[in-house]
């Protein structure tokens, strides 16, 4: 994935004690300036940008902008394997990676591989200093998002050889911020033939765009509906070759998953951090609520999910690395993740009663995030299926 594996770049960032230092950092920034914000952050609107664009500029004057980022697109060039925790540590909000400059990975990666020079040129550079943002747009209503070889968005060519891109997608991230979208298109053939489909990057600002409704997912909101009627997408927008989607995006699948793993593992630190507190702090007639033996197997099984969890991340982080494939290792790792963080949550909002429902903690959100991450990427089933397919396939 473009990440240094050798020479003096790498041995400086696999220092032990510059990427603990590094952790110490990018923890401190994520609670001290970015939790605090969060309200800000998550009601979105023109307030929400104003907020996020102070914030990264204070990542960049600290040094801490666009960690994982190959150098050469304006990052700072830190190994998977080195930047894996300080991802949990960013992942402690859910706004931690933008406003360090993180969140731009995937889209960067791929247009540095795939894009053409000229879109390269316009695009690249701004999109990895944060002038532009950038969402990712495959599934579609009323189709299942785990096939996409059903899809039904159609990309056309015209006379001048510019496409056409018609079709309806939904659950894309932050459309309503971004300055382009990536669309899978389906431009030969016919549902399922897994060569006709292709990937355009789609100006959002392109007549014919349109933001159909926020889909708030279990009152979290940042989801979109969008609708490209006959949008007119240049020739040189292309990502990648035609009908060779699944091949690009399948490159930062992998990665992708990997990145929401280790995010949520900085989530469910963040909720047993607030079940621990609560468990000290909270006091019953008999003493401390953590004196109670069921309030400490809440703990006790919260930590060891975390723990049990880390390593399998981690393996995926050093085999996607390390350029194999990582297939198995992903899967393990993001049922796993998503177990775990609901479990911790629902640990946490237990832990604390009814203070645990109500807006004076960041728990609701954290147990929405943990429900929605067993169909982020996939839904378990499909992940659980497809590994145990090639552990019976292999010999």
């Amino acid at each position: 994935m473009e990440f240094p594996r050798s020479g003096c770049a790498a041995r400086t960032w696999s220092d032990g004690y510059r990427v603990a230092e590094l952790r110490e950092r990018v923890t401190a920034f994520v609670t001290e300036r970015v939790i605090p914000q969060e309200p800000r952050l998550d009601a979105g609107g023109p307030e929400a940008a104003r907020t996020l664009a102070v914030l990264q500029q204070a990542a960049k004057r600290e040094g801490l902008w666009a960690l994982p980022l190959p150098a050469e697109l304006g990052g700072q060039g830190l190994p998977l394997t080195s930047y894996v925790p300080l991802a949990e540590a960013e992942g402690i909000s859910d706004h931690g990676p933008a406003a360090l400059g993180s969140a731009t990975l995937l889209d960067a990666l791929m247009l540095h591989r795939h894009a053409t020079p000229r879109v390269r040129g316009r695009f690249l550079h701004r999109l990895t200093a944060g002038e532009i943002r950038a969402a990712y747009a495959m599934t579609e209503p009323e189709v299942p998002g785990s096939d996409p070889l059903l899809t039904r968005t159609r990309a056309e060519t015209g006379g001048d050889g510019s496409w056409q891109v018609r079709g309806r997608k939904w659950f894309t991230t932050a459309a309503a911020e971004a300055d382009m979208v990536t669309v899978l298109a389906r431009t030969d053939g016919e549902p399922p033939d897994r060569h006709g489909l292709s990937l355009l990057l789609v100006p959002t600002d392109a007549p014919g765009f349109r933001l159909v409704r926020e889909l708030p997912v279990l009152g979290i909101g940042g989801q979109w509906e969008i609708e490209l009627d006959d949008v007119r997408v240049p020739a040189d927008h292309l990502i990648g070759e035609r009908g060779q989607a699944l091949a690009v995006a399948g490159q930062r699948l992998q990665l992708g998953r990997t990145l929401r793993c280790l995010r949520w593992l900085g989530q469910a630190e963040r909720a047993f951090t607030l079940m621990r507190t609560r468990a000290r702090e909270r006091t019953l007639r008999g003493g401390p609520l953590g004196n109670h033996q069921l309030v400490q197997q809440q703990l006790f099984e919260a930590l060891l999910a975390i723990r049990s969890t880390r390593p399998l991340v981690h393996e995926a982080a050093r085999l996607i690395e390390a350029g194999h494939d990582a297939h198995i290792e992903v899967g393990l790792a993001k049922v796993a993740a998503a177990r775990m963080l609901q479990h911790v949550a629902d640990a946490a909002v237990q832990v604390h009663g009814a203070a645990g429902l109500g807006p004076d903690t960041p728990l609701p959100a954290l147990f929405r995030m943990g429900r929605l991450a067993r169909l982020l990427d996939g839904p378990d089933e499909l992940h659980i299926t497809s590994v145990a397919r090639r552990v019976l396939r292999d010999e």
